[in-house]
């Protein structure tokens, strides 16, 4: 009897373990991801500045000042997450920001939790609710006035989208992926999306310098990241594709292609008409030979 009672007492022993472990490991699994604004505020420099600003105004996409105010952190977490699912599933909210903002899809950034939870942090420090404090009277340092606004040159952006022109930083011509008005029948790459409308889409010459100086896409800051474009770079690409929002693609393009196509079909048809004439002298003459011989 003391040996069975022992033995029970080990059973509840290593049940009670057991159990420890099972509450420990779902505590730790339930553990909300750690929340560093710090970093949260990095992530948005790197990740959200091509489209968003914080108190600064409409951009690509909305001003962030307060947003954390305006929508649940439940539903900023699964839209930061995976924007694409959201809208895949008609999320109200997605559809309307979607709708209000040119149709441009929020990209996937494929960030881990931990950094959702950061970059929400840091937002909720942005709200811009508190009023600062009467600042006392001093004397106001000189300040430098503001660089000049580059100016752009639609020809050098042209030459640099196409490829005529090499990119300082050695970064591939865009012409590789995307297509846009002004420069010929053929267009360019089918990658990419068509960049004729991309300055109204991308909310002139603001919107467009920011998306290209962070080019917050996935598939192209993996390429521009390392390759960035200068920032005369940026002007004469914002002025070509300026320029190009109006320049209609030719009047007779549809004409170039055809044509391309009726003199490819000629090209095809007469050398299928030469092999079949050297296949049809290749079978008489063995027929000529033999039959001269009979």
């Amino acid at each position: 009897m003391r040996g069975w009672h022992s033995l029970k007492v080990r059973f509840a022993i290593y049940g009670l373990i057991g159990l420890w472990f099972i509450v420990f490991a779902y505590t730790v699994d339930a553990a909300p991801p750690a929340q560093s604004p710090q970093e949260g505020q990095q992530i948005f420099q790197e990740k959200c500045v091509g489209c968003h600003t914080i108190g600064k105004g409409k951009l690509v996409g909305p001003d962030l000042q307060g947003v954390t105010q305006k929508q649940t952190k439940a539903w900023l977490t699964q839209w930061i997450s995976a924007p694409d699912k959201m809208l895949a599933a008609k999320d109200p909210i997605a559809m309307q920001l979607f709708s209000e903002y040119n149709n441009i899809a929020m990209p996937n950034m494929g960030l881990t939790d931990a950094q959702v939870a950061s970059l929400i942090a840091y937002l909720e420090t942005q709200t811009g609710a508190s009023t600062p404090a009467a600042p006392t009277a001093q004397p106001q340092p000189q300040t430098q006035p503001a660089p000049a606004a580059l100016v752009g040159d639609p020809a050098v952006g042209k030459a640099l989208f196409t490829g005529a022109q090499r990119l300082q930083n050695g970064g591939p011509p865009c012409m590789g992926c995307h297509s846009v008005g002004g420069i010929g029948a053929l267009g360019g790459g089918a990658l990419g999306p068509d960049l004729t409308g991309a300055y109204a889409k991308y909310n002139g010459d603001a919107g467009l310098t920011a998306f290209l100086n962070s080019v917050p896409t996935v598939t192209m800051n993996a390429v521009w990241t390392r390759q960035p474009l200068t920032a005369q770079e940026q002007a004469d690409l914002v002025a070509f594709l300026k320029q190009a929002a109006v320049t209609a693609r030719p009047i007779d393009a549809v004409g170039q292609l055809a044509a391309l196509a009726v003199v490819g079909m000629i090209v095809l048809l007469v050398i299928a008409q030469l092999y079949w004439r050297k296949r049809l002298v290749a079978v008489r003459r063995p027929m000529v030979l033999r039959s001269r011989t009979q």
